[in-house]
């Protein structure tokens, strides 16, 4: 694994700490493999997270987004076992948390469970004051004239 050292940064920019301590804290943690997921970018604003989650249903799943941290979590209620047993239980229903970190202006949309398939919508919606404008140059149609005042 790579270790970068990132006290030049630290030196040369302002309210990149946030930034700076997830480029730490990246390699630091191992991303569990279930359940399987994909991250998609629909257009320049929009994105989507599918998750596949077969065998659980809408009151099994939750989502919350806290502080730029979506969390998906799901936990099999307890419900009566199917009278006969299992030759081989291949489709997992372990309960699971997934975290995804948010970048900033990032808004969960909405979700919806699918043939197995949870969907989250994502968009990403930059306020008035943060996105670019453009500024008119005023000219000046006279030159200023300073005035001077002789000494008594």
């Amino acid at each position: 694994m790579h270790m970068f050292d990132l006290s030049p940064l630290y030196r040369s920019t302002v309210g990149f700490d946030r930034l700076a301590q997830l480029l730490d804290s990246a390699g630091s943690f191992e991303v569990p493999a279930y359940p399987p997921y994909n991250i998609e970018r629909v257009s320049d604003d929009e994105y989507r997270v599918t998750m596949a989650v077969a065998g659980f249903g809408r009151d099994d799943i939750s989502i919350e987004v806290k502080q730029n941290t979506l969390t998906i979590s799901g936990k099999k209620a307890d419900k009566a076992e199917a009278k006969g047993e299992f030759l081989h239980q291949g489709i997992a229903q372990r309960a699971f948390e997934r975290r995804f970190q948010l970048a900033d202006y990032v808004q969960v949309e909405g979700a919806e469970l699918d043939n197995g398939l949870l969907h989250i919508a994502l968009k990403r919606e930059i306020p008035e004051a943060m996105k670019p404008r453009t500024i008119a140059i005023k000219g000046a149609h006279e030159p200023k004239v300073i005035e001077s005042k002789k000494a008594a």
